[in-house]
This record gives C-alpha cells, structure tokens and sequence, in this order.
C-alpha cells in the first residue's frame, strides 16, 4: 500500500514540474545535430512526428511544456565554454534549461506542431531583431555636442511618438509594422494592439521591440516607414502611414500609402487593391518636429 502511495505522488509531483523541450526545426539544424552519436534520430520527420506525440502525452498528463528554439551552433559554443562533452545527452539537457530562461520559447498548449514550428521561429527572429537593435543603439554613445546618450533620447523619442501614434489612431484594432533599412539587413517590428471597446491591450514585449527598432530608425537617420491598420466592425480598414526623418515621422500621403500596398515589392508590378480598405493620410499627432539630426 505504502509502495502504491508512493508511486501516485511522483505521478502527481512529475505533473507539477514544467518541463523545457529544446527543438530542431529545420532540416538544416537536424542533419548539424546527427554527428553526435548520442543522437539517435536519423529522419528529420520522424524525429518531428515523436516530438509531437511527446508534447501531446504531457499535455494529457496535465503537465506544462515550453518549447524552445535547439541552434546546434549555439550548443556547440556553450559545450566549448563549459567544458562540457557535446556528445552526452546531459549536455544537451543543460543547454535546454538554459535556453528556457535566455532564448526564444513558446509554451505548447495542444496545437499541432506546423503552427508551433513557424511561430516558434518568428519568435527567434523577434527576439534577435530586439537584441540587435539594442545593441547598435547602445554603440551609438553620448552626443560629443552635450553629452546626452543618443540611444537613450532615441528610445524616449520614439515612445512618446508611438504614444501620439496610439492616441490618434481611430477606434478598433490596429496592426503597426516598422521597417529600418540598413546594413545588413532590414529590420522589421510589428505591434498587435487591440481595442476591447474602450480597453486597449498590447503585449509589452512587442511594444519594447517596435520602440527599440523605431528609435534605431530615428538615432540613425536610416531609410524606414511604419504604418499602421486600423480595423474596427462595420467600417473599411483605414491604411496609412509615415517616412522616417531624422527623429521625426514625415506623413504619407494617400496615394503613396496606396501605391506601397499595390505594388508587388519584388517585381514591381501592381497588384489589386483589397476591398473595403481605405488607404489615407495620416492624422495630425500633434508633434513638434525637433531640429535635423540628434536633438539638443
């Protein structure tokens, strides 16, 4: 009887404890991860198919599991700089339990693995988009004119614009992409922000990351946009947008916001408008242009 007891409450403890699965989501990083041994898969699909039937048995044994993005690069440096066989599967479970508190994670909540897999790199690719972008603001140093941190006037400059932004915006839900062209690549933020009829949420996170790429944009006078898409019931979409400037939004007009949205970025060539959607100009936020380049 003792014994029976005893089994239940480690089934009962093995539920309470919530559990990272580092997992490798391309063919590429599978294939990295096949000259250990210790890793016994040979098919990339199949090794998908057994990771889901885990995730899946967890779930039904009420226990929590977070998923999180396995760079075999990143685990190859992390053995190197700890001393650690990166053939030995211990290895492997101390890196998980570090990415489970440094790297891009989702928590598995019972949908089918072709929508974590994609939503799982797109937050890895957020989250390096944030942390390059810090950086490069960071590098940017004080202003050798008044000493100011010009990553730091940046970031308060850009908030207070996505505040305006915000604040002006029609009712309903509004989507917010901003886009910093610059070597060596662009970086693009996105912000969900819904309106619950008076109540309006959005995710904290995402806020930081859209400011962080926004104030990069303004402190380094890079090319860049962002527009917003408000969509309320009832109502067309409205569409409309801004250049940047040096820290500052220059508005789009209508026609140039309309001609950015029918227009294939690729080929060039036009693309139908989408129905029940007005492309427009920007509203007025209200904002005291500064002088060009660093504000003093």
């Amino acid at each position: 009887m003792t014994h029976t007891d005893s089994r239940t409450m480690r089934r009962v403890l093995r539920r309470e404890i919530a559990g990272t699965l580092g997992l490798l989501t391309d063919e590429h990083d599978f294939l990295a991860m096949r000259r250990y041994r210790s890793f016994t898969f040979d098919d990339h699909a199949a090794y998908l198919k057994h990771v889901e039937g885990l995730l899946r048995t967890r779930a039904l044994q009420g226990s929590h599991t977070t998923v999180a993005l396995f760079d075999p690069e990143e685990y190859a440096e992390f053995c190197t700089q700890n001393g650690l066989d990166p053939d030995n599967p211990s290895s492997r479970t101390r890196f998980t339990a570090r990415l489970a508190v440094t790297g891009p994670t989702l928590p598995y909540e019972g949908q089918p693995l072709s929508d974590l897999l994609p939503a799982l790199v797109d937050e890895a690719v957020r989250q390096a988009t944030w942390e390059y972008a810090t950086t490069l603001l960071a590098r940017l140093g004080a202003c050798t004119s008044c000493g100011e941190d010009i990553g730091r006037a940046a970031f308060a400059r850009a908030s207070d614009l996505l505040v305006r932004i915000l604040d002006t915006a029609p009712s309903g839900n509004r989507h917010l992409v901003c886009s910093v062209t610059g070597p060596p690549e662009t970086l693009v933020a996105a912000l969900h922000v819904a309106d619950t009829g008076g109540a309006v949420k959005l995710d904290e996170t995402e806020a930081l990351e859209f400011t962080t790429v926004l104030a990069l944009g303004l402190a380094t006078e890079s090319p860049g946009g962002l527009v917003i898409r408000a969509s309320a019931p009832g109502s067309p979409d409205r569409v409309y947008g801004w250049r940047l400037r040096a820290y500052g939004l220059e508005p789009l007009t209508a026609g140039e916001v309309f001609d950015a949205y029918c227009t294939d970025v690729e080929s060039g060539d036009l693309i139908s408008p989408e129905s029940n959607v007005d492309y427009c100009e920007p509203p007025d936020l209200g904002d005291v242009q500064p002088e060009q380049g660093h504000n003093h």
